[in-house]
């Protein structure tokens, strides 16, 4: 009696139907590991664009820094993720869940200050919170564990009218940790602050990740504090994403600089443009060359020789300032390219 031979499993509705219940299955474990995620978002206006074919993906749990000049699309993006504008296509993935008009669930657990905080200012801090406990329907007993969180709690019973700005900043935060959220979207909350209230507002956003595990999805335009903050980034120009990933992938594509001032910068300049070096945005008092081609030796001894005595050379590893003005120079207008993470 001859053996069966088994020839390729034909697929029949039901398999295809696991199959395709598999893939959804997997689709939907992968966005719920991001905490946002957009999907050939686009929004236009009348008298321009505002965001086009934006494709952010945020993971949970870390600061995300969201950077662009005046203009870029930032408080656009913002207000497609809070369902504030209606995009022209695409689509907002909050933690998993699709926002739309019909479904707004996907807000429930997203809290959100946009610009200045809207408070009442002749009410103390704490009413102000009640009140708003009262307009989500949440126990009033959240007012009070919020002001905690942000280190208000002393100052609860004084009137907002008395309270400094990085003050009104930290209750604005309150008010958005009410709902308990796993995602905080803040616009610009270290705006106007002085030195104290900056390093007070770092403090708090690195406490609500470390120890809540809250997203904290940031816009601002204060690169040496995003350097400080953020462990992602994604950078927007003229309305398109053109890098988002890690801080460190980001500084992987700058090379560490050589730095060089002299009382001669355009001779030093000219030596060392004739000489192959790349200089990185010169300026009327230093030069940065971009990944020498020679070491900073034979370039000092090459300048001396030409008579260019220097007065400074060092090793200089770009900052976020650096590498976000390099990356916007090198990215032609309307033509901003999007790479992933």
């Amino acid at each position: 009696m001859g053996q069966r031979t088994h020839g390729p499993m034909r697929q029949t509705p039901h398999t295809r139907r696991i199959g395709a219940q598999t893939r959804d299955q997997s689709s939907r474990t992968e966005r719920a590991m991001l905490a946002i995620e957009t999907r050939t978002l686009s929004k236009t206006y009348p008298g321009g664009f505002g965001v086009q074919d934006l494709n952010l993906q945020v993971p949970e749990a870390v600061i995300f820094g969201f950077l662009g000049p005046n203009g870029a699309g930032k408080t656009t993006t913002i207000r497609l993720l809070l369902d504030l504008l209606t995009p022209d296509t695409g689509e907002v993935w909050l933690s998993g869940q699709r926002l739309s008009r019909q479904d707004r669930r996907a807000l429930q657990r997203v809290g959100a200050m946009v610009e200045t905080p809207s408070v009442y200012p002749h009410l103390s801090g704490r009413d102000n919170l009640r009140a708003h406990c009262l307009l989500l329907d949440l126990p009033e007993k959240r007012a009070d564990e919020a002001l905690l969180r942000v280190d208000l709690s002393d100052a609860a019973h004084r009137r907002v009218a008395q309270y400094s700005l990085g003050m009104r900043q930290r209750l604005g935060i309150a008010m958005a940790l009410l709902n308990r959220p796993n995602l905080l979207i803040l616009d610009e909350p270290s705006n106007g602050l002085d030195p104290p209230g900056v390093l007070a507002m770092r403090h708090l956003l690195r406490q609500l990740v470390q120890d809540d595990g809250i997203t904290v999805f940031l816009s601002s335009h204060l690169l040496h504090e995003m350097q400080q903050l953020a462990q992602h980034l994604a950078l927007l120009k003229q309305g398109r994403l053109f890098f988002q990933g890690s801080l460190t992938r980001l500084r992987s594509r700058f090379p560490n600089q050589l730095e060089l001032r002299c009382a001669d910068i355009e001779g030093a300049a000219q030596w060392l443009t004739d000489h192959g070096e790349y200089l990185s945005r010169p300026s009327a008092d230093r030069i940065l060359v971009a990944n020498p081609k020679a070491s900073a030796e034979q370039i000092n001894r090459g300048l001396m020789a030409a008579g260019i005595s220097l007065t400074w050379l060092s090793v200089h590893e770009p900052s976020l300032e650096d590498m976000f003005l390099d990356a916007m120079a090198s990215v032609p207008n309307h033509a901003a390219a999007e790479v992933q993470s």
